[in-house]
């Protein structure tokens, strides 16, 4: 367990606090931070690179932690006094262990899909709890990948990350900055699987979902929280769905998350249905 012993809050304890906190300078290193049990082990399973770990020096870690620290190759660890891990911890209840991890390169493009997969497009999300919970939806339903568009949250955000439960780790993610990209993503899709349906989610009274066949490769496009679907990206979409709401309800329309999660699941659904 030899670390490097930091006793105040000198530039290496700086750069762990822009890590949280600074999106670019989040990416100028290549590194973001990971706190909790979930995360770390989802991290480690499936195969990020952790480069430090960051700990008390004050307190006796975990069987769990130790194992950490005996077992995972990395470039240096870190020792904190408890009063610094208090302060860069995201918890109440400060995490006895923190990762600092090295981002994954953008090949989320180049990930194997199976011969039917349901896919998502995220445009332009800017709520970074919706976000990670939105992942974790698409890796319960078994969502192949998420693409996001446009100018949105920071992915390797710790509250990203943390409202992922881990799921982050597992699921391939593509970022796509204008349409003409998105344009040729989805050709080369079509061609690669001829009857995939693009379908385009609306709050407004369209084709209900849950009449739609969603056995055949589907790409799911969601809309921003605040302005919905881009024009574009509705005119792209092969046919557009609500999810119907009772007719009583006060509600005006779903929580975009709470809303892709009923997509992923009536298309596992219907794909279980039919067998």
């Amino acid at each position: 367990m030899n670390a490097k012993k930091i006793f105040s809050r000198n530039a290496v304890y700086q750069k762990f606090g822009a890590l949280l906190s600074n999106r670019n300078k989040r990416h100028r290193y290549g590194e973001f931070i990971i706190e909790g049990v979930r995360n770390i082990n989802e991290a480690v399973k499936n195969g990020w690179k952790i480069k430090s770990f960051v700990y008390s020096r004050n307190k006796s870690v975990s069987d769990w932690a130790r194992k950490m620290l005996r077992d995972i190759k990395t470039d240096v660890n870190y020792e904190l006094t408890e009063e610094l891990l208090a302060e860069l911890s995201g918890k109440d209840d400060s995490s006895e262990l923190l990762a600092v991890a090295a981002m994954g390169t953008d090949g989320g493009a180049d990930a194997a899909l199976s011969g039917n997969p349901i896919l998502a497009l995220f445009d332009r999300p800017s709520n970074k709890g919706n976000l990670g919970t939105l992942i974790r939806s698409c890796d319960a339903f078994g969502v192949e990948r998420l693409i996001i568009t446009g100018h949105s949250v920071d992915i390797y955000d710790p509250e990203v990350i943390g409202a992922s439960m881990g799921s982050f780790f597992g699921l391939p993610i593509i970022s796509f900055s204008d349409n003409s990209e998105i344009d040729g993503y989805i050709a080369g899709l079509k061609d690669r699987f001829p009857k995939m349906k693009v379908i385009g989610t609306t709050s407004h009274d369209r084709t209900v979902l849950s009449q739609i066949d969603l056995t055949a490769p589907v790409l799911f496009l969601i809309g921003n929280e605040s302005d919905g679907l881009n024009r574009h990206l509705s005119e792209s979409s092969d046919i557009m769905a609500t999810i119907p709401m009772d007719k009583n309800s006060s509600a005006s329309s779903f929580n975009v998350s709470c809303a892709a999660t009923v997509m992923f699941y009536e298309a596992a659904r219907q794909r279980k249905t039919k067998g």
